[in-house]
């Protein structure tokens, strides 16, 4: 078969699993619920800015959803992480362990702090950081001095592993915590992609000591842009609070005292109405998503040449974007599959280029990357917004 016939053939699949229309995009919003009235509430009540009850109802909701004691909403995912990380202990010149296999803003986070991003492999069943090379790959490069982890090699200190829930499947979270208890370092998760996901029945984000959620408008539910932080500490919350919200201290109301380099990093209210009107859908949102999923992984089940990525058995996943996986020995037809479903209307991208490839990480520390490396060339995303699967669920 043809790069071309083969890609062709690809699109009537994809087709099928679709509504009628002529147009899908990869993933968009839909305001369905609550989201008018609330904004006309806050815009009337005068609290549009980073204070106000929004905020407060939006941060419970949060945990309400995901069992997290306390969450603290920040203007996007990025610096949600960022702080998780300074919260984390992570300073400059230490490396932090992410996936090479992510989105460029995990990388961005640890260079925030000054720290240096050290990249992982991939495991082909999870998408995510692959637990057991970590271990292997730590006994070599490690030395552990007084419980503390340093890279043998440059030198530095290794601080914390932040796995990112690749397109909303869990990572081995079992697994990278028993690498984190053994060598001393911090479990960070980047929850960014996986809001309603959990592992083994908890929510992704609330098994490290601190987790990260991101609400940008290609999110399962958006804030227009926004995120936040979770963490079962009332000390890191409270941290967590005071350094978004410029670390001023509340001697008195009109005095400006700051005690520390802080960030402008709270979310406004605005935002947190709109957010929190699709909050209040999110079941139904997840029921759609992952209808759709059943709906392309069926479809895609007996068909050679592809196939759809499917979470492990110990994973809820919310299937933020639809995977397709396409077979070692039709990998050269990538870009043909790419261009005929997009000229064809069908939203379709590949997964963002590796960390290591990218100007200023390429000299980065990284362990070897075959998997990692094998699936940049093989994965195409496809449309995965929520409202493709109502009539499904």
């Amino acid at each position: 078969m043809s790069h071309d016939d083969f890609a062709r053939e690809i699109l009537e699949r994809i087709r099928r699993c679709l509504p009628h229309g002529d147009a899908f995009a990869l993933h968009e919003p839909r305001f369905e619920a609550n989201e008018w009235s609330y904004l006309k509430r806050c815009l009337d009540s005068g609290w549009v800015s980073s204070a106000g009850p929004f905020v407060d109802e939006f941060e419970a909701k949060i945990c309400e959803l995901t069992g997290a004691r306390h969450a603290v909403a920040t203007v996007n995912g990025t610096a949600a992480l960022h702080v998780c990380l300074k919260l984390a202990g992570v300073a400059a010149n230490d490396e932090v362990i992410v996936p090479a296999l992510t989105f460029v803003a995990t990388a961005n986070a640890v260079s925030y702090c000054g720290a240096v991003p050290h990249f992982a492999e991939a495991a082909a069943a999870t998408l995510g950081i692959d637990a057991g090379r970590l271990a292997d790959h730590l006994a070599k490069v490690a030395e552990l001095r007084q419980g503390a982890c340093y890279n043998g090699a440059t030198g530095r200190r290794i601080r914390a592993v932040v796995p990112m829930h690749t397109f909303g499947h869990p990572s081995d979270l079992d697994g990278l915590e028993r690498v984190c208890r053994d060598f001393g370092l911090a479990l960070v998760e980047d929850a960014a992609e996986s809001l309603g996901s959990r592992y083994r029945g908890q929510h992704t984000g609330t098994r490290g000591v601190l987790g990260a959620l991101s609400f940008n408008g290609n999110k399962i539910v958006t804030t227009g842009g926004g995120g936040a932080l979770l963490t079962a500490s009332p000390d890191l919350a409270r941290a967590a609070r005071h350094l978004t919200t410029t670390a001023r201290l509340d001697a008195r109301g009109w005095e400006f005292v700051h005690d520390a380099v802080g960030y402008n990093y709270r979310l406004p209210s605005l935002n947190a109405a709109l957010g929190l009107a699709q909050l209040e859908a999110l079941p139904t949102l997840l029921a759609r998503k992952q209808a759709l999923a059943a709906r392309y992984i069926r479809e895609f089940s007996e068909f050679r040449g592809a196939r759809m990525f499917e979470a492990p058995d110990f994973a809820d996943s919310n299937y933020w974007l639809n995977t397709l996986l396409l077979d070692a020995d039709e990998i050269t037809g990538r870009d043909a599959v790419l261009t005929v479903l997009n000229e064809n209307g069908i939203g379709a991208r590949p997964v963002w280029r590796l960390m290591h490839r990218l100007p200023m990480y390429r000299d980065c520390p990284r362990m070897d990357l075959p998997v990692a490396e094998d699936l940049e060339r093989r994965i195409v995303n496809v449309p995965s917004s929520p409202h493709l699967g109502r009539e499904l669920a």
